[in-house]
């Protein structure tokens, strides 16, 4: 956890959607708490395989745990003293990665054109959000934390890994097409999958796509991020561990799109 970082509530203001509340975390049990949620997701609900200290454990953590900062959502209605963790988002900035390490994206990208950007940049990563909480009150409270965030930082861009399931290239060449030729970034701002671990994206010609049958296969997430306004990185790459086959999201935030500004940012105009 990031301990230098201000304190939650002079970043969200005081963010709420009836018992639920967004901030940051204050202390480690609510990023164990995070790490918990995570791992309930992550590894329970879906297809990952966890390590056998992270199964002994029951938590999802790695060493970018303790320098990024925790963005959650904590239910303060759910019977326990504290609230419960129902939704988290992971928070890297550029200047916390100068201080303690590298991004955690770098391991699957070459990032050097979005390192190159001038200007605070974000990495958004292991988002999740409980099951019985998976709906539209408790994922727009993460995105109004973001956005926040994104304020108090004076961000410039995002980026991230985005997944999809399944490992089996074949099961996703349609929506990883349709990414390709819709969606690309462009070259000043496009980051490509690691030598022996790139995925060619372009496994289907514009012309054989179905566009319908391609953005229904791809992720709420990743959806939401294209309508935001975000591009994709070049070439895909299989996280054998999480069952995914990943893409890399580039989102400039003076373009996201006006009807993202004007519902998650009180002061849009």
């Amino acid at each position: 956890m990031n301990t230098d970082a201000p304190r939650a509530e002079d970043i969200t203001n005081g963010l709420h959607a009836g018992s639920l509340e967004v901030r940051l975390a204050r202390c480690e049990a609510e990023v164990v708490a995070a790490q918990a949620l995570r791992y309930r997701v992550f590894f329970e609900e879906m297809d990952a395989v966890p390590s056998a200290e992270a199964a002994a454990r029951r938590r999802d953590f790695d060493q970018f745990d303790e320098i990024c900062d925790h963005l959650l959502v904590i239910d303060h209605e759910s019977g326990s003293d504290e609230g419960t963790v129902v939704g988290t988002y992971r928070l890297l900035r550029r200047s916390q990665v100068e201080a303690h390490g590298r991004f955690y994206t770098a391991d699957e990208y070459d990032i050097a054109k979005l390192i190159a950007v001038e200007g605070e940049i974000l990495e958004l990563g292991r988002s999740c959000v409980d099951g019985v909480y998976r709906n539209r009150a408790t994922i727009q409270l993460l995105l109004r934390g973001i956005v926040a965030y994104v304020q108090r930082y004076d961000i410039v861009l995002m980026f991230g890994c985005a997944s999809i399931p399944g490992v089996e290239q074949r099961d996703v060449a349609l929506p990883l097409s349709w990414l390709y030729h819709n969606h690309l970034a462009p070259p000043e701002l496009r980051p490509r999958a690691l030598p022996g671990r790139y995925i060619s994206m372009n496994l289907m010609p514009p012309d054989k796509i179905n566009r319908r049958a391609a953005v229904a296969a791809l992720p709420p997430l990743i959806k939401g991020y294209l309508r935001a306004g975000c591009f994709i990185g070049d070439g895909a790459v299989i996280d054998h561990q999480f069952r995914t086959i990943d893409v890399c999201i580039v989102l400039r935030v003076d373009r996201v799109a006006d009807k993202y500004r004007q519902r998650y940012d009180p002061g849009a105009k």
